[in-house]
């Protein structure tokens, strides 16, 4: 695949993490999980993939203007996220850096508190955190 390949895909997305910010209300009782959890599955996962799957076979370097929008719908569904819970960041974070944590740790779950420390390891339940309960 080509990189002029990925464009819609690429364009799709951005447009969805700009829709989902346009018509985000902050929970009035953070946290909301189910929020959080379908913006990772229909959101951050997909945009991570975009960029794992250009990188795997044919190794697809995206343009400039292509990969600053990958990024930048990255940022915009990790900040959504962080806000499901409560908190407001500025989040800069590469997509090459979500993909190595999203290959790191098969879960995109994982993924967005790794790379956000959203929430914080200390309020994760434990079942999230992968300790044992018995």
């Amino acid at each position: 695949m080509s990189h002029t390949e990925y464009w819609e895909e690429i364009s799709e997305l951005a447009q969805r993490a700009g829709t989902a910010r346009e018509e985000f209300v902050p929970p009035e009782n953070p946290p909301a999980e189910e929020r959080a959890i379908d913006l990772l599955r229909n959101g951050l996962g997909p945009t991570i993939m975009v960029y794992v799957d250009a990188r795997t076979g044919e190794w697809v370097r995206f343009p400039p203007v292509e990969h600053s929008l990958l990024e930048q719908t990255l940022n915009d569904f990790l900040e959504l996220y962080a806000r499901c819970y409560g908190y407001e960041i500025d989040a800069e974070f590469t997509v090459r850096e979500a993909a190595e944590t999203l290959l790191e740790t098969n879960n995109v779950k994982d993924t967005a508190q790794l790379l956000t420390g959203i929430p914080p390891r200390e309020e994760m339940p434990d079942a999230w955190s992968g300790e044992r309960t018995d």
